[in-house]
């Protein structure tokens, strides 16, 4: 397959890049480097600096390489910037993504798979492990933005018949995450640690997430764009419910550092819980986490600790 993957350069995005190049797919990436890296690029991926919200500078790569087939990961994708700036984040998540729509329409690509939230989306749900079933009524900017690029994404396959799958994630965690930019709690936590630098947990350390590996993230991608399986949504994550204070303790165990627990003010408008569930895409796509919390958060502080 020749697969053209927006945001390549980035934490999840180059995983997804060097999973898909080494079951031996074409790989193109676009990127605007904003918050992806250069020496994330795979080196035989065809790259390609640009922004997703400049539409004839993207043309210009669809014209050149038309792919078959596209994984949008491109986004802005911080909850708290999203709220400090929601126009931003709008630009981005919203018209980025109409433009990569509209030229998916335009080149005939095969299939679209598309990377939304599944916490932001759901909130504080009421039922735990969430289905996608479930209402969306996002409390963030953020969460608003994927829910809309999701409802264009069916909008576009009512008008152009544009075939898309939508995976929604649950809290992607592993190696080449940013402790500065994306900001998951484990990256910082490993960042901290690595440097036996205090990290402070906020609040009580009692909400939980459901953390899943960037691998596993990976190859729920490559099981999407091969499976003939089109207009779906899935969860993708584990179902389990883990709280801040136990990724500590358990990054803690890992290090070998003695470095106490030490917790500040809570963050206005956090989650208190969060759990997805994936059974749909055990069931349809045959796709399950493989990496269980203990093990990636392992090989996760080992990259931070050798960086």
């Amino acid at each position: 397959m020749k697969i053209l993957v927006t945001g390549g350069a980035g934490f999840i995005g180059s995983h997804i890049v060097d999973k898909l190049i080494e079951d031996t797919n074409e790989v193109i990436i676009i990127d605007n480097l904003s918050t992806g890296k250069k020496e994330n690029l795979n080196s035989k991926a065809k790259f390609y600096q640009a922004d997703i919200k400049n539409y004839e500078e993207i043309e210009k790569v669809f014209e050149q390489e038309k792919p078959e087939y596209i994984c949008h990961q491109a986004a802005h994708a911080s909850v708290p910037e999203s709220v400090k700036d929601p126009i931003s984040d709008a630009e981005n998540n919203i018209l980025g993504s109409i433009n990569i729509f509209k030229l998916a329409s335009k080149y005939n690509v095969k299939k679209i798979v598309f990377a939304s939230t599944g916490g932001a989306l759901y909130g504080d749900a009421d039922v735990l492990p969430t289905p996608e079933t479930y209402e969306a009524k996002p409390v963030s900017p953020y969460g608003v933005s994927k829910l809309a690029a999701e409802e264009y994404l069916y909008c576009f396959n009512f008008l152009n018949k544009l075939n898309y799958t939508i995976l929604r994630y649950a809290n992607v965690y592993g190696p080449k995450q940013d402790p500065f930019g994306e900001a998951g709690v484990v990256a910082i936590f490993c960042q901290k640690i690595a440097n036996n630098d205090q990290p402070i947990i906020n609040g009580d350390g009692k909400c939980t997430r459901d953390y899943v590996y960037v691998k596993d993230i990976a190859n729920a991608n490559l099981s999407a764009l091969k499976s003939e399986k089109s207009q779906n949504i899935y969860n993708v994550g584990t179902g389990i419910q883990t709280d801040v204070n136990t990724i500590f303790q358990n990054l803690i165990k890992i290090s070998g550092r003695n470095i106490p627990e030490k917790h500040g003010p809570a963050r206005i408008g956090d989650q208190r819980t969060s759990a997805i569930d994936s059974s749909k895409i055990k069931q349809e796509l045959n796709w399950e986490p493989k990496v269980k919390l203990e093990d990636g958060l392992k090989e996760t502080y080992e990259w931070f600790k050798n960086k």
